[in-house]
């Protein structure tokens, strides 16, 4: 068995945390995630008012009795989001865990600190965990280049962007997030410092996630060249799935004078949900994965998922470590 300091802040039983996910992260994945011994998080954006938020931790509670946490992503919206009403559901719910992603949590940091709640939050960089760890965050996940979603703009790997980040945030914990999908990952991450490690993509290639299987199967069946960097030009990079749509929108965006305008109508986000992750034609919007579907080649169900990735992270350093050194 695998201890770490993130296994015991937040009494899981394995290292792998499936960080919040929009379109994926709903209470019956996150509870077989929570029942695999891991550390799963509701997306809070999915419901549209706090009392919505409060009905999913309440259905997540009755699919599970283990620990799991609330995603809440601080990002411009056109629309305006409750996340205050948000902050204070969770708080009122008894949950004890959130993860923070897009702007430092200030905000919120001092009603979740009084009432006891350990905020984990998401950088793509080393100056911004180093001021996220200022603020008074509790642990920092960092997402290397090969991250889906939003890698950042520095382009840093997560072979060097993880020790650095260990270095200067130390001794704050950090889980290592971008290209993370088996036991081997989970064993590179701890030796190079992290205390556990964030699967997006493998955790999509999962039985209990609600996505359709066209897109599970689309995963096993890509490589690790089978995504496109979307909004190069407007600074805000996107890592999706290489399909018709992003390579439609790479090829406008290589007009460095066109706007989010020219492409509005391909990389709305309701396209992908519904197209995509909900009738299942993987050609139909934009879907966010991966470099590390390249590493992922079944659908199993999310216990034996976790299993395989920690038997064979222990194997890696019970067995190969020591025969290296021996």
């Amino acid at each position: 068995m695998i201890k770490t300091r993130l296994t015991e802040m937040f009494g899981v039983e394995t290292p792998l945390v499936m960080g919040g996910m929009t379109g994926v992260g709903y209470a019956p994945l996150v509870a077989a995630v929570a029942n695999a011994g891991a550390l799963g998080f509701i997306t809070a954006h999915h419901s549209k008012s706090a009392e919505e938020l409060w009905d999913e931790i309440k259905r997540c509670r009755e699919l599970t009795d283990k620990p799991f946490g609330v995603n809440l992503t601080l990002l411009p919206s056109l629309n305006p989001i409750p996340y205050d009403e948000y902050r204070q559901a969770i708080i009122e719910s008894g949950i004890k865990i959130v993860e923070t992603a897009g702007r430092a949590p200030v905000d919120h940091l001092p009603a979740f600190k009084a009432a006891g709640v350990k905020v984990i939050h998401k950088c793509t960089s080393v100056r911004h965990s180093v001021s996220a760890v200022k603020h008074g965050v509790d642990v920092i996940s960092i997402d290397g280049f090969e991250c889906a979603g939003h890698p950042g703009e520095d382009d840093v790997g997560l072979v060097v962007l993880l020790p650095a980040t260990v270095d200067a945030v130390s001794p704050i914990p950090v889980i290592a997030s971008g290209g993370m999908a088996d036991g081997r990952s989970l064993a590179a991450a701890l030796m190079l410092g992290a205390d556990g490690v964030n699967m997006g993509t493998r955790f999509m290639a999962t039985q209990e996630c609600a996505i359709h299987e066209n897109v599970k199967r689309k995963i096993v069946e890509n490589t690790e060249r089978d995504t496109l960097l979307t909004n190069r030009t407007l600074r805000n990079t996107s890592r999706v799935a290489r399909n018709a749509v992003s390579e439609e929108v790479v090829k406008i965006q290589q007009d460095p004078t066109k706007t989010i305008e020219d492409v509005r109508h391909l990389v709305a986000g309701v396209r992908g949900r519904t197209n995509v992750m909900g009738q299942g034609d993987t050609d139909g919007g934009i879907w966010t994965v991966g470099q590390a579907q390249g590493l992922i080649h079944d659908i199993p169900t999310v216990a034996e998922m976790v299993r395989a990735v920690t038997r064979q992270a222990e194997e890696m350093l019970n067995v190969r470590a020591r025969s290296l050194v021996g």
